[in-house]
């Protein structure tokens, strides 16, 4: 069985220094290795080119058309829920109750709004609230 406390060696074969602390302080260093030297530059990914969900590849104009309607008007729906879903973030935030309670003008600063703007939307927000509060 091979002595697992055996002294490491340089590539020559000589026995390698001790480690700080002497020979009987546990592992022996090990000579540092440099990693090896690239003789050429790895090829870069080449860009795909731009694609917006495959319309570019349809040259049908009426299958195009279909397909197109078909997602602006998923966008605009889920633009509209994102929209709602600002406005009961935006009531929540400026409910009084919370001890955390933020201004008007807090709210429109973090969303990028106009301080009438996000009042505007802190109602509206308050409205869609109204039906879970009377449910739950």
């Amino acid at each position: 069985m091979p002595d697992s406390h055996a002294q490491a060696s340089d590539p020559s074969g000589a026995p390698a220094p001790a480690g700080p602390g002497g020979a009987g302080a546990g592992e022996a260093s090990a000579p540092r290795r440099r990693p090896v030297q690239l003789l050429f530059e790895p090829q870069a990914a080449e860009p795909e080119s731009e694609r917006f969900f495959d319309l570019e590849s349809i040259d049908d104009p009426a299958e195009l058309l279909r397909r197109s309607t078909e997602l602006a008007l998923a966008f605009r729906a889920a633009a509209e829920r994102a929209t709602d879903f600002q406005a009961v973030a935006a009531a929540q935030l400026a409910d009084t109750r919370r001890f955390d309670a933020l201004s008007d003008s807090e709210i429109a600063e973090r969303a990028d709004w106009t301080p009438d703007y996000a009042a505007k939307m802190i109602e509206y927000g308050r409205g869609l609230l109204l039906p879970r509060r009377h449910d739950g």
